[in-house]
């Protein structure tokens, strides 16, 4: 089968990946900000050269500079000068926090839903191919990445989640879909998995992985499939429920315009 997705390192690799279309900085800002909040780019990691980003990913080195300065800007990344500069990650996880429920307000309830229905369309044609055509090496391999799964933080949880899903899609022998995974987990894990803030919705990826393995070892294709949706349909119904309170609640600048006042007569 395929070995060429890295397996281990494959959803890292995906962020220094070409760009599709023009590479805009905003696009540049956009992959490797959902990378650092998706903790893909750890706190403290070195970031390429610019020149060296520009290259993997398909862009002008101006384009590289301006995404960078946006990053900075963000506090999301901090350059040093020097003999051991560079960019490094400084993932502030409330500032991160932060960033992912703007981009929840921004999209509509449509985009969110068309966004799962694609995601679900790869990661369930992955899985009903995977069933048909794991080997006992392959089990083993989904058993040992469902046993690493660090189910304690939302981090943890969203990388065992977006490994496992790659590891189907390398398992389907498909080059194609392993790519389009990649590319997906890159552009939505962030947002898709934002329900793993919630030990619930961990303990549910838990189990809807152990009935992917199972389906895949009773060489059940539809059943694989059906529990890889499933799972992804639950994930953007909390997210949509999600945008709901956050677009009720008051955003941190009107609760500073409004000098935390109370209505009248109400009580702080």
């Amino acid at each position: 089968m395929p070995q060429a997705t890295g397996r281990a390192d494959a959803t890292r690799a995906v962020v220094f990946s070409p760009l599709d279309g023009a590479g805009r900085a905003e696009l540049v800002e956009q992959r490797l900000t959902d990378a650092i909040v998706a903790g893909v780019l750890r706190d403290g990691e070195r970031l390429p050269s610019e020149s060296d980003l520009a290259r993997s990913l398909g862009v002008a080195v101006v384009t590289a500079r301006e995404a960078l300065v946006a990053l900075r800007d963000k506090g999301l990344v901090q350059t040093r000068r020097g003999r051991d500069g560079g960019s490094f990650v400084t993932h502030d996880r409330d500032a991160a926090s932060r960033m992912v429920d703007d981009r929840v307000r921004a999209l509509s309830r449509i985009e969110l839903r068309d966004l799962s229905l694609h995601y679900a369309a790869i990661a369930g044609m992955a899985a009903e191919i995977a069933a048909d055509r794991a080997s006992e090496d392959d089990l083993t391999s989904l058993v040992e990445i469902d046993a690493r799964a660090d189910l304690t933080t939302p981090g943890g949880a969203r990388r065992a989640v977006g490994r496992f899903q790659l590891e189907v899609a390398a398992v389907s022998q498909s080059p194609r879909l392993v790519h389009e995974e990649l590319r997906l987990q890159a552009e939505a894990g962030a947002l898709l998995w934002l329900c793993m803030r919630e030990q619930d919705s961990r303990d549910r990826s838990r189990t809807a992985r152990l009935e992917v393995i199972q389906a895949i070892r009773d060489v059940q294709p539809e059943r694989a499939r059906r529990a890889t949706t499933d799972h992804i349909a639950s994930a953007v119904e909390w997210l949509i429920d999600e945008k709901v309170r956050l677009e009720q609640a008051p955003t941190p600048d009107a609760a500073e315009a409004s000098g935390g006042a109370t209505p009248e007569g109400g009580r702080p």
